[in-house]
């Protein structure tokens, strides 16, 4: 009974972990720790003979497992079916301007929000860490970046 739970839930942890939780994760190290203590198990109760045999069946359940599974997509279930495709600051030369003056929305360290003429963009300090509220003035207009400046 002991061989077999520790057998059947190492097999289901090593199941979780492919699906659920890819990657070499603690659930799938604790799952392959339980199917090897349940093999040895089986060989030092049951001998060697059906020790290989509950190894063979071991091996033959989770491949089946493995194979059911992606067969018949179970894990599509849980994963992600939509994209972004927008961009970050898709910047009108015409909209943003250097010397354009605003206000920063979130503090920016050195990346944040800002508000220039009544539209919100992300804006980039060139290192300085700027609090909420704080006056700031375009300096540089990038293709996918604003950088700005304190106003003092």
């Amino acid at each position: 009974m002991t061989v077999a739970s520790l057998i059947g839930l190492g097999l289901f942890l090593l199941v979780v972990e492919v699906i659920f939780v890819p990657g070499t994760t603690l659930v799938g190290l604790v799952g392959f720790a339980f199917l090897l203590v349940g093999i040895v198990l089986s060989f030092n109760y049951f001998g060697r003979e059906t020790g290989w045999l509950v190894l063979g069946g071991s091996a033959v359940v989770a491949g089946g497992l493995f194979y059911l599974a992606f067969r018949t997509n179970v894990w599509k279930r849980f994963s992600l079916k939509s994209s972004i495709n927008s961009k970050v600051n898709e910047v009108d030369p015409a909209e943003v301007t250097t010397g354009m003056e605003g206000i920063a929305l979130s503090a920016l360290r050195p990346v944040g929000k800002a508000e220039l003429h009544q539209k919100i963009y992300e804006v980039k300090t060139l290192g300085a860490y700027l609090e909420t509220g704080s006056r700031v003035r375009v300096i540089q207009v990038l293709p996918n970046q604003i950088i700005v400046e304190p106003i003092i």
